[in-house]
């Protein structure tokens, strides 16, 4: 007998602030969908408040839920259990910001729809390739052997789509094919991705790590937190607010906001022309070392709602990485796109360039019904 391939499949992806549900059909077109406030945490309050919302969605035939973090446990999507949840939640402290909501998402969700099978899809998963070189931070062996202390990464379900999707557009070339995805958005991140396994990332042990972001601070030295609360007395959970809400573009310039930054640094603000300089300072140099990781580069993807819609922050990235071939088509940057996905590189560039719409959930439909077929 043939394997039952499921229909109708619904996502959920729960950021910090806000639900988002999407019905997807067979071909990923999107049948309804729902933007929604972030969840309370009670599973019966939010149960009923989403009960409406799931019944105008329609009825589904499985559900995928974007869970920021599987830990090394879970190196691909598996299908939802109550030991499974338990495992969950046992990682909350190291995705502080994210797995609480992830975690009442599928609760709720779960509450509402009981009869329909559901399935974890890991931001982290996409990352489990990352070799051990790049893993690996330099720390005590007894810490290591003891805590499981190494670069787990995150967006893994936008790197996965979007190093996919660029793939496509240059019609799958034989490998090797390298790829660096850059998901620039409240969270940034970027994926070093070679023949569509990640060797490298720039978010480390939590989402804190790496580029400069919204809010968060992005890397710092370690002895910068120490100092801070070994001489200046402050509480471990203050700095820890400070670097993960009034850190990143929120702490250079006072707003979290890429417009509102690029606007004002246009008109002659110095503050908001540090913080937009101090961001792509971090952008470009990290994109380099991906690159360095993958022993060179053919691809650069943007993606995510600062890479899909600022066509200046793109243009000041690329234009000194021309060392490693990239160069951008002005005017096909700057231009209103036509289609969701589009190359904005110039036609004779060594390194071609895209930009890339942010479908986790794509990923997440596809990566459930790989499940269900398989687990149904």
């Amino acid at each position: 007998m043939g394997v039952t391939v499921p229909d109708r499949i619904l996502t959920v992806n729960a950021g910090s602030s806000s639900l988002k549900l999407s019905v997807l059909g067979p071909g990923d077109e999107v049948i309804k969908s729902a933007d929604l406030p972030a969840l309370s945490g009670s599973v019966s309050d939010d149960a009923a408040a989403l009960s409406g919302q799931l019944a105008n969605l329609g009825p589904v035939d499985g559900v995928g839920h974007r869970i920021v973090h599987g830990g090394t446990l879970y190196r691909g999507p598996v299908r939802l259990s109550p030991e499974v949840r338990q495992h969950l939640a046992a990682l909350t402290d190291l995705a502080p910001l994210h797995q609480p909501k992830s975690l009442a998402a599928l609760d709720a969700v779960g509450e509402a729809l009981p009869g329909v099978p559901a399935v974890a899809c890991f931001d982290t998963a996409f990352h489990t390739t990352i070799p051990d070189a790049a893993a690996t931070f330099a720390l005590p062996q007894s810490w290591r052997e003891r805590w499981t202390l190494r670069r787990f990464g995150f967006h893994g379900l936008s790197h996965g789509y979007a190093s996919r999707r660029a793939a496509e557009l240059m019609g799958w070339p034989p490998p090797p094919l390298r790829i660096v995805s850059c998901h620039l958005g409240a969270g940034a991140s970027l994926a070093a991705v070679r023949d569509g396994r990640c060797v490298d990332t720039t978010m480390g042990f939590t989402p804190l790590d790496g580029l400069v972001m919204g809010t968060r601070s992005g890397a710092v030295d370690p002895g910068l937190v120490l100092w801070l609360e070994e001489h200046e007395g402050l509480p471990s959970a203050e700095v820890n607010e400070a670097l993960e809400q009034r850190s990143g573009l929120l702490g250079l310039t006072g707003t979290a906001d890429m417009r509102e930054v690029l606007s004002r640094a246009a008109a002659g603000d110095k503050r908001a022309a540090l913080g937009r300089d101090v961001y792509l300072h971090r952008l470009r140099g990290a994109i380099a070392t991906m690159a360095a990781a993958l022993d060179g580069l053919d691809a650069l993807v943007f993606t995510g709602g600062v890479g899909e819609h600022s066509p200046e922050i793109r243009s000041r990235t690329a234009g000194p990485l021309g060392f490693l071939g990239v160069r951008l088509d002005e005017a096909r940057n700057a231009a209103s796109p036509q289609a969701d996905d589009y190359e904005i590189g110039a036609a004779d560039a060594p390194t071609r360039a895209f930009v890339i719409a942010a479908r986790e959930d794509v990923q997440i439909a596809a990566e459930t019904r790989s499940v269900l077929c398989h687990h149904p």
